[in-house]
């Protein structure tokens, strides 16, 4: 039976050859669990349909061998390989997966010719910043690229526009829950503070070494905890060092769970992994080995236990239970309350919110609420509306002089307010051209909306502010214009109103000569459902 791709993945895979069309670099995000490996295999076949030698680029064997497969699974072609006394030179396969320790020695990489590949896909794409990657691509200098990866975040987004010059096509986290693709996931705060503020920092990020130090005094009370949580699930406990995740693992056998532990030395890996899938145990722990390329549905329960800065990391580490499973209703997700100094850690906010404001509230509120299970999608809804509600009271005076500006056109400012849109008021830019100053063709389309577009800054925006007002209009949400007239008024948010509530009110207001029509309160009105 051919193999039908989900819309998303369908539309993933015609965005990238769009945007190939127009640039030589460009990203795919989607999340852990979303069939990364599905899309970037169709569009190699479409490749080598049309002729294209094709590069797959990973740090990692288990993920080459996957891809390997995933080719083989989905398109029926077979792929060659660039790994340690494997050479791809001379195969007739035109898909070759390829190991980047590998491929990036000099004596190795001279044998190709610069224009050997046409199109290069790199696995897990955070990764190609680093200089091994670089050399390679510098190389292949002549391929089209394609980076894949499941992070979220828009930091580690603006890192990798120092090389990628646009971002094909993002599914975000929130849509794959919705659309079930991905499990719900619920955020259980456990009050127990852990103090890291003797921990150093190394790349970024935490001193793993430094880490178990700290974590070993907290495991017998982590242990106590998981028992009023995790004995009925099937749970994965990411630590900072095998030694710890061993020291661990002894301590929760001790306390009534099934506990095993995988590591890089473990010569029973695959069985213990095939052991832990079939339910002999229901807790595994490991040092950090099973962050990539390794997959159990069935894992409802994530212990993150190995604190970090870095959001593609913490992102991997969910990520091993967000696969839908026969019988699992949601992914349970514990945090506990790191007590560090100097840095700002991840948090299930990270997960799921694009702007820093919104993740601190999110953060502190699910710590207001320790032992309860919390739907991150709620969670962040109502994060998001303290962050507005607290921005609406600090731009009070701003958005009052705003809204009793002459002007024709509505200040951004406000609109953006009046929507609640908090990923347009925190945007930054994060590829070249979106850092450039608007066009001409922008400015026009946003004074046709009703936006005065003096004050948007850069390309990025102005396009992020074009789609957002297109979507409104598709949707019949208010228009910019009736927002300008309304909260002039002083009606309050009328960006959440529909485009036929505006239109009532603006005629009603009309009908009464253009004041206000008895009775009607602004500050308190709320638009009739039926208007």
């Amino acid at each position: 039976m051919e193999f039908k791709p989900r819309p998303y993945q369908k539309e993933a895979q015609d965005a990238i050859f769009k945007q190939w069309n127009e640039v030589d670099r460009t990203l795919l995000v989607l999340p852990t669990g979303c069939g990364k490996t599905v899309v970037f295999a169709k569009v190699t076949e479409e490749c080598v349909r049309n002729g294209d030698r094709v590069l797959i680029l990973a740090h990692r064997g288990e993920l080459l061998e996957q891809a390997a497969d995933k080719i083989k699974k989905f398109t029926g072609l077979m792929c060659a390989t660039e790994k340690a006394e494997e050479t791809c030179l001379g195969s007739w396969f035109r898909i070759v997966v390829g190991s980047i320790q590998s491929l990036m020695r000099d004596k190795r990489l001279k044998q190709f010719p610069s224009d050997y590949f046409d199109k290069i896909i790199i696995d897990e794409a955070h990764h190609c910043l680093s200089n091994g990657y670089q050399k390679v691509l510098m190389h292949f200098d002549h391929a089209k690229v394609l980076g894949v990866t499941a992070t979220p975040d828009r930091g580690d987004m603006r890192n990798l526009g120092s090389y990628f010059e646009s971002l094909a096509y993002e599914y975000t986290l929130p849509k794959a829950i919705k659309e079930g693709f991905l499990c719900p996931i619920k955020a259980l705060t456990i009050p127990l503070k852990l103090d890291l503020s003797s921990v150093g920092i190394q790349s970024g990020d935490f001193k793993a070494g430094d880490l178990g130090t700290a974590l070993d005094p907290y495991l017998l009370s982590i242990a106590e905890e998981m028992k009023k949580y995790c004995t009925n699930r099937k749970t994965v406990v990411f630590l900072p060092l095998v030694k710890t995740s061993q020291k661990f693992t002894d301590i929760l056998n001790k306390n009534g769970f099934k506990s095993v532990e995988v590591n890089g030395e473990s010569k029973e890996r695959a069985e213990i992994l095939k052991d832990f899938e079939d339910d002999k145990y229901n807790v595994l722990c490991n040092s950090m080995l099973l962050t990539e390329g390794w997959d159990c549905p069935s894992v409802d329960c994530i212990i993150v236990l190995r604190p970090t800065k870095v959001r593609s990391l913490y992102s991997q580490m969910v990520g091993r239970g967000t696969r839908l499973s026969p019988g699992k209703t949601e992914l349970l997700l514990l945090d506990f309350l790191w007590h560090t100094e100097r840095h700002e850690l991840c948090h299930p906010a990270s997960l799921i919110c694009e702007n820093e404001e919104v993740a601190k509230q999110m953060t502190q509120n699910l710590e207001n609420e320790p032992g309860v299970a919390i739907d991150i999608e709620e969670a962040e809804h109502i994060a998001s509306e303290d962050v507005v509600a607290k921005r609406e009271e600090a731009l009070a005076t701003v958005l009052a002089e705003m809204k009793k500006r002459k002007r024709k056109l509505v200040d951004p400012l406000q609109f953006e307010m009046s929507i609640q849109a908090e990923d347009l008021s925190n945007y930054v830019p994060a590829f070249g051209w979106e850092c450039a100053p608007a066009t001409k063709k922008q400015i026009e389309a946003l004074e046709k909306f009703g936006i005065f577009p003096d004050e948007i800054d850069n390309a990025g925006k102005a396009s992020m502010l074009l789609d957002r007002l297109n979507k409104r209009k598709q949707e019949g949400l208010s228009t910019p214009k009736q927002i300008r007239l309304l909260e002039g008024r002083g009606f309050n948010n009328v960006g959440m109103w529909t485009f036929e509530q505006a239109s009532h009110m603006i005629n009603r207001i009309a009908a009464s000569g253009w004041r206000v029509p008895n009775g009607v309160v602004p500050q308190e009105y709320i638009p009739n459902k039926k208007d």
